[in-house]
């Protein structure tokens, strides 16, 4: 037996199989909830509890966060929109259309954290719009967290029964 067979038959190089493609899901989604418009979610817990400096320090960089996601989308918005629906079309089709398991795993990954970024620049605009400030903002910033974890723990959902169905067709095969 060479050793490309060896590498081959230890490290499984299907996507749903491999360790790294669930550690990389895992930690998308931790990330995604916890970087809430990029602002770090503890300090809306602190903000809560101690009010004063780091309530004021949470609506700065909420602010800065907010006026560069929404410059971005300004700026970039409908060619971010076109490229971003081009890819993720692309990777649909041939991950389900011609059984590229790759581009399953990644259109699994992006097209749920597509939504989570259009749901951020939505809130942005809504904090901006209503000069969101104190408890207020507070409370869109925790619903904001909630719904990414809801679309994450769907997200979470929804592939590991893909994976699995992936993998038990794969060994149904005789892969």
């Amino acid at each position: 037996m060479d050793w490309y067979q060896i590498v081959l038959e230890t490290i499984d190089m299907r996507s749903f199989s491999n360790l790294w493609f669930w550690i990389a899901l895992a930690v998308t989604w931790s990330s995604a909830s916890h970087w809430v418009i990029g602002v770090p979610f503890d300090m809306v817990g602190r903000a809560r509890r101690h009010g004063g400096q780091a309530a004021r320090d949470l609506e700065d960089v909420v602010r800065i966060n907010v006026n560069r996601l929404l410059y971005i989308a300004e700026e970039t918005g409908l060619w971010a929109v076109a490229i971003g629906s081009a890819l993720l079309s692309a990777l649909a089709v041939s991950g389900f259309v011609y059984r590229i398991e790759l581009s399953q795993a990644l259109f699994l990954l992006a097209f749920p954290m597509s939504l989570v970024g259009l749901l951020s620049v939505a809130t942005a605009a809504r904090i901006r719009g209503e000069a969101l400030c104190g408890p207020d903002l507070w409370k869109k910033l925790s619903s904001h967290r909630f719904w990414i974890q809801v679309i994450g723990m769907l997200s979470i959902f929804v592939t590991a029964l893909w994976g699995m169905f992936q993998n038990m067709s794969y060994t149904a095969l005789g892969g």
